[in-house]
């Protein structure tokens, strides 16, 4: 089953802030098996921020082996009703966090996040998170 992993966990690995953090471990491993997948969304927000042009390319490279995954109208707008329905039970969330799990739901891939607000979003919403090995 693919992997729609969010910023977070990339960021564990590809920022280097903790590479051998037990998130880049699973990333690694993820990759390896070519289960991780990748959202335009989080791909922006993973290079945004990095103020050094060094480090802004290293990111960019490594992120290059990645397609994104293409999101349609649809997505978007089951992004918006997930994100209506969670403010109805007072969940809040971002608008990339809704369309992270909008685009998991329609093709049955789990979300790998170390971003609690997603425990809240599967109360709710017909999404599957991701379980690390060990």
């Amino acid at each position: 089953m693919k992997v729609l992993v969010d910023t977070p966990v990339w960021s564990a690995l590809l920022r280097r802030r903790s590479p051998n953090s037990p998130e880049a471990d699973e990333l690694s491993r993820l990759v390896r098996e070519d289960r991780a997948v990748l959202l335009g969304m989080v791909r922006l927000e993973i290079l945004s921020g990095l103020e050094q042009p060094v480090q802004f390319e290293r990111v960019r490279r490594s992120l290059g082996f990645f397609g994104d995954i293409a999101t349609t109208a649809a997505d978007h707008e089951r992004a918006a009703e997930f994100s209506n329905k969670c403010r109805r039970a007072g969940i809040q969330g971002s608008s990339v966090d809704f369309l992270i799990c909008a685009t998991a739901a329609s093709r049955l891939f789990t979300i790998y996040t170390t971003d609690l607000d997603f425990k809240h979003f599967a109360k709710i919403l017909p999404i599957e998170l991701h379980r690390p090995i060990g």
